[in-house]
């Protein structure tokens, strides 16, 4: 008799990629990833990206429909062992939050957009964890539809991340709109792709590395075309991976083809004719601008580094605290200050937690997470004070809505750049109701608990906090404090009366005794 699968050790990634749309469905068995289900569709959400930037209706309804069927594969997964994301396309795409917006409801599942260099951050997490252990430098590169990522690092450390503005499918409507398959078109191609590989030229060849690798569909299937023409030809060359030499055989015979909808090699699919020739001509210009001498193909690529990463956040591994601890010492943030609000907040917070957050239906915003972007919030809520004390809290969400944070999707600094923007003076009313009604309505209890917490400790002072009583209502909070103490702490009062009238503006009423 078969033993049953325990759900729990069950995990699943979903990669909107601009090009392909994949699944992938993980048991986790001594601490090692057994892929035991994959689904792949070919969106091309790229190509449906109109001249105003946006996607159309019918690209949009391609990819729902494509969720549709993954959803099904999701519903006997654990909430809490599923992670969505969401790649370039969806970072340019104007109508982008519409489409994610009706994807969470079909999915029953946030969708988180990651920036480019998380993308890249992930993306050789899961290459890394698909190799021997080394402690050479690895070059990973992974060629999407619209961007492609080139990442420097050492064992499952990356040191250099980046992303690059083009991919198979964006590489082929930009130099083989017109279908042929010509010297010229390959030439335009390589040139486009020089002009973005400048940016990096210099640093990655002085870093270095010993050996490369890539990932992903494009390279996978270069590496299928050159191994079956490899296997096939008398050639003494004992190298099956990819090569310069390679590549240049391999564009040539593309050129003897004439035009993508006559292409046929060996060893390619159908479904990746179409795009073909971007990745190949992305590819080449790598090879040369880095001098690139070979590379392998990897199997694992964004989904596994997602499931990897998620798996982090259950060891306490999570680099999103990394992340925070380097914020902390690059902005020479008070730690002392910070951990006294935090203490202040989280009393808080418990306080309410019943009354305000367990009553809400929190589907986008679910009530771990936002207990923990609240903590992030207190401890970097000065952290625009090293550009300037005038208007700090605006400083600092500039800072943390615009800086690479490595572990945040864009969704997660934003939502943590808001709540340090709302900490002080003026509530940001109209910057809240972007969210869904559930999650405005999380967004302002978190940003009202905070704003509390600062108040409360703006003397800076050593003494601990008096035990302080929170009455919660839907739009009311009352501020309990011990006897005669509010008489004895006149600047707390009129700090008090004056947040009242703030929070007045949102129809929200505070009391305190």
């Amino acid at each position: 008799m078969t033993k049953p699968i325990n759900n729990n050790n069950i995990f699943a990634a979903i990669d909107l990629g601009s090009n392909s749309f994949h699944l992938i469905v993980t048991e986790v068995k001594n601490d090692q990833l057994l892929i035991i289900d994959r689904m792949k569709e070919m969106v091309r959400l790229a190509s449906g990206l109109d001249e105003k930037g946006l996607l159309t209706e019918k690209s949009q309804q391609t990819g729902l429909d494509c969720l549709s069927r993954f959803g099904q594969r999701l519903k006997n997964i654990p909430k809490d062992n599923i992670r969505i994301v969401g790649t370039n396309t969806l970072r340019k795409a104007k109508n982008g939050a519409l489409f994610i917006a009706q994807a969470e409801q079909l999915l029953d599942h946030p969708i988180e957009v990651i920036a480019g260099r998380e993308e890249a951050r992930l993306i050789y997490l899961g290459v890394a964890h698909s190799q021997s252990v080394n402690t050479d430098n690895r070059l990973v590169i992974d060629i999407g539809g619209g961007s492609t990522e080139f990442i420097i690092g050492k064992g499952f450390t990356p040191s250099h991340t980046e992303s690059l503005h083009m991919g198979c499918v964006s590489m082929t409507l930009k130099a083989f709109s017109d279908g042929k398959l010509s010297k010229t078109n390959f030439k335009i191609a390589e040139l486009y792709a020089r002009l973005e590989l400048q940016s990096i030229k210099s640093t990655y060849i002085n870093v270095g590395w010993s050996y490369a690798t890539g990932a992903s569909g494009s390279i996978k299937s270069i590496a299928k075309v050159l191994r079956t023409h490899h296997e096939q030809s008398t050639s003494t060359d004992p190298y099956p991976g990819i090569t310069t030499k390679g590549l240049q055989w391999l564009i040539k015979q593309m050129i003897k083809n004439k035009t993508i909808a006559k292409l046929e090699l060996e060893g390619l699919s159908p479904e990746r004719q179409a795009i073909f020739a971007g990745g190949v001509a992305v590819l080449y210009a790598a090879f040369k601008v880095l001098k690139i001498e070979s590379m392998n193909a990897s199997d694992s690529a964004l989904r596994e580094g997602v499931i990897y990463d998620l798996q982090g956040r259950f060891k306490h591994e999570d680099v999103r605290q990394r992340t925070i601890k380097h914020l902390i010492k690059q902005y020479h943030i008070d730690v002392k200050q910070a951990e006294e609000v935090k203490r202040t907040l989280s009393n808080f917070y418990q306080q309410v937690q019943q009354q305000w957050f367990n009553s809400i239906q929190q589907r986008q915003t679910p009530l771990q997470d936002a207990e923990q972007i609240l903590e992030w919030a207190a401890v970097l809520h000065e952290s625009g004070l090293s550009i300037a004390h005038n208007q700090y809290h605006k400083h600092g969400a500039y800072i943390i809505e615009n800086s690479d944070l490595p572990g945040f999707s864009r969704q997660e600094q934003h939502r943590l750049a808001l709540l340090i923007r709302a900490q002080r003076r003026k509530f940001p009313k109209n910057e809240f109701k972007q969210f869904s009604k559930t999650c405005d309505k999380t967004m302002t209890y978190l940003a009202i608990l905070l704003r509390l917490s600062i108040l409360l400790h703006r003397d800076r002072s050593e003494n601990a906090q008096p035990p302080i009583k929170i009455e919660a209502k839907s739009e009311k909070l009352i501020l309990k404090f011990p006897k005669k103490f509010i008489n004895k702490h006149p600047l707390t009062l009129v700090d008090l009366e004056l947040e009242a009238d703030y929070l007045g503006t949102i129809k929200f009423k505070l009391e305190f005794c």
